[in-house]
């Protein structure tokens, strides 16, 4: 006989084999490619803004809707994922965000409108990826290791972005703009890899009374031999306990601290990301007058410090933890992005601060989703995991709008390349990302440490109602 707990304490007790490494890559690939995807729009920009003398309202639409894409998309995956499981929402993501990558080859000249409907789908494919990835693969590693490994898992998104940039900064004179969205395309292959290599959270599976396939998903993951009957892992009680808790946003609310902190800290700190990563290049062009495959190349350190923080972060977040973790990144954001905004016509020794700076804030903005990501779904209890990682990437989402528009919009102009008044908009904009740094910096000190707890420690930190209560919740 083993109880429930019994059977998961192997899970964090285990070693790392050759079976978790294959989870995470399966993982690690797909945020990257992911990414690459998401964000390759920022380096075409600088090649059609001009020659399709797109206006203020335009360009804006196409960069700021793969965000509202990524909201929807993560609440619509993260409620899948735990309703029909991460296994297959994982794999229909991936498709869900490459094939419309794929399809922006046939984006027709000045075809602003057909590139935001094929960008709507690539970020909600997007939004729904990564909000199962980084459950399932805390679903499956032991405890001590979490932190570092949901920070790892993070860490190689900069990769597909500089991917990206030097793609478009070296293929695009030899295949065009649109040869960059076939490239694309590739990351459908992925799913092959997944169905091959990830079988489904055997916490998921417990939760649904599925015990013969948990414990082989269990024994797989940790290579152990043992087998048990189904009626040996019902001896414990909590699976039906399990079992009897609803899947639904109301839920939620539950658990306001949760989330706070899962919504706030990922609005906050997409804000300042995804605001530096969509609008570098078209900044780099304005304000050190270079070209836009000049601009491109020299997003490639900016990505580079983006990886170097995500590894940084990620051991943090072992070592002091992530609440102190995430104040830390918060306090850096704002500190450099108020220096980037103040500064930005300022050269040392002929280098500029700008650029400088905007390296800098990478490696808080950017890497520290290294933290902020995993942690918005440790703060969660394990029957609405993937549903409030979902809500808590989606509320980013918003974040991801605000941010690259809030320069736009204190431009105050209706020509989207004026160089004058985009420039003058710089200080404001660095601003308000600078304070949705300070923002972060409050919610992480308020917020659970999740630092060396299992699952379930976690799932009692954060004080799971009774499922009696659940009956008065409606779906």
């Amino acid at each position: 006989m083993i109880t429930y707990d019994q059977l998961l304490a192997k899970l964090d007790d285990a070693k790392l084999t050759v079976n978790h490494y294959k989870v995470i890559t399966a993982a690690i690939l797909g945020d990257m490619l992911e990414f690459f995807d998401y964000f390759l729009i920022g380096f075409v920009l600088a090649f059609i803004v001009t020659p399709w003398k797109l206006n203020f309202a335009q360009a804006t639409t196409v960069l700021l809707i793969a965000g509202l894409g990524a909201m929807f998309g993560a609440f619509f995956f993260g409620y899948m994922a735990d309703r029909i499981g991460r296994r297959p929402v994982f794999m229909i993501t991936v498709l869900t965000f490459s094939i419309p990558s794929g399809l922006m080859y046939l984006t027709p000249d000045g075809g602003w409108i057909y590139l935001s409907a094929m960008r709507f789908l690539v970020g909600f494919g997007v939004g729904g990826l990564y909000s199962v990835d980084l459950p399932l693969v805390q679903e499956f590693v032991p405890a001590r290791y979490r932190g570092a490994i949901s920070g790892i898992l993070t860490a190689f998104i900069p990769i597909g972005i500089m991917i990206g940039s030097t793609v478009a900064g070296y293929l695009t004179p030899l295949i065009g703009w649109r040869g960059l969205f076939l490239v694309a395309l590739l990351p459908a292959l992925l799913t092959l890899l997944i169905r091959a290599w990830v079988p489904e959270s055997p916490r998921w599976l417990l939760s649904k009374g599925r015990y013969e396939e948990a414990v082989k998903a269990i024994n797989w993951v940790t290579q152990s031999t043992e087998t048990y009957k189904a009626e040996d892992l019902q001896a414990g009680g909590a699976v039906a306990a399990a079992q009897a808790r609803k899947i639904s946003v109301t839920e939620l609310f539950k658990y306001p601290r949760s989330l706070v902190v899962a919504c706030m800290t990922n609005f906050c700190l997409q804000t300042c990301d995804y605001g530096i990563t969509l609008w570098a290049a078209t900044l780099f062009t304005l304000v050190l007058q270079v070209s836009p495959a000049d601009a491109a190349k020299m997003f490639f350190p900016v990505a580079m410090a983006g990886f170097a923080g995500r590894w940084f972060w990620a051991f943090m977040s072992e070592f002091v933890g992530r609440r102190k973790s995430g104040m830390l990144i918060g306090g850096g954001c704002a500190v450099v992005l108020a220096f980037a905004g103040l500064n930005y016509d300022v050269t040392w020794n002929g280098v500029s601060v700008f650029w400088l700076a905007i390296i800098c804030s990478y490696f808080f903005a950017n890497g520290g989703m290294a933290v902020i990501g995993p942690y918005a779904s440790e703060v969660w209890p394990k029957h609405v995991r993937a549903l409030g990682m979902g809500v808590g990437y989606g509320m980013g989402g918003l974040g991801k709008m605000l941010g690259p528009v809030a320069l736009a919009i204190f431009a105050g102009s209706s020509n989207l390349v004026s160089p004058k008044a985009t420039i003058e908009a710089i200080p404001a904009a660095f601003g308000l990302w600078a304070a949705a740094g300070i923002v972060i910096v409050i919610c992480c000190y308020f917020g659970v440490e999740t630092r060396n707890k299992s699952i379930e420690q976690i799932d009692s930190m954060v004080h799971i109602p009774s499922a009696a209560s659940d009956d008065k919740v409606k779906a």
